[in-house]
């Protein structure tokens, strides 16, 4: 989203982020798990199957429950104003 930028991924895994709002600039982290989907997304330009496929392959999971983790995640992150699914 504009407004949304990436202040640093931490020695622990965890990624924040930085939100310009109606009422001034907000503060998120993210831990490990969401920091890799986040980092899958970018990767593969905001694909979702293409992020899921990677994140399988490094969680040793079935694709499928990846995608599954990921649609999730994205839901709650738009929901927070942080990410935005484009068709």
């Amino acid at each position: 989203m504009p407004g949304v930028s990436v202040t640093s991924v931490k020695s622990d895994g965890c990624l924040e982020l930085v939100a310009d709002t109606a009422r001034g600039r907000a503060r998120y982290r993210c831990g490990p798990t969401a920091t890799a989907m986040w980092i899958a997304l970018r990767v593969h330009d905001g694909n979702p199957d293409a992020a899921a496929h990677i994140l399988a392959g490094l969680w040793h999971t079935d694709p499928v429950n990846a995608r599954t983790d990921l649609e999730i995640w994205v839901e709650e992150m738009s929901d927070a104003g942080l990410m935005r699914a484009e068709p």
